[in-house]
């Protein structure tokens, strides 16, 4: 009998092509369920980025729809893109949010640019923690 030559590297590569897919799926069930919930949750999350004196603002309605705009549009921004944006904070936390991640660096990159904020406070973490205690909601048990 021939003898079956196995290769070590075969089954740890197994294991993580099957944890990439299980992030994979898990990436998008949250952000289909952030578009199916984004009017509800962008209210929650600019009142609660008020709250945290995080933003300052002269048109609330302008923030919550610019949140809701990037809720609905998640499930549609590319894998590059995603990974392009999420970059300069990936390491902020250990086991991160994506959607949480994407909105703060919004809030940090782009929102800022807002004609209606007027200034936007705290440090990457304390805007993510305050997105977070919002979006943790979509997150799969």
């Amino acid at each position: 009998m021939a003898k079956i030559h196995v290769n070590p590297n075969r089954a740890t590569d197994k294991a993580v092509r099957a944890i990439d897919r299980k992030r994979e799926q898990e990436r998008r069930k949250m952000f289909m369920l952030a578009r199916d919930h984004a009017e509800a949750l962008a209210t929650r999350l600019c009142q609660r980025l008020i709250d945290r004196n995080i933003i300052e603002t002269t048109s609330v309605e302008s923030i919550r729809t610019s949140l809701e705009v990037q809720l609905k549009s998640l499930h549609m921004v590319e894998a590059f893109d995603m990974d392009l944006k999420l970059a300069p904070v990936r390491t902020l936390v250990q086991d991160p949010n994506t959607v949480s991640l994407y909105l703060t660096q919004y809030i940090v990159e782009d929102l800022i640019d807002h004609p209606d904020i007027q200034d936007i406070f705290g440090e990457d973490i304390d805007i993510y923690r305050a997105i977070d205690s919002i979006t943790k909601v979509l997150r799969p048990k």
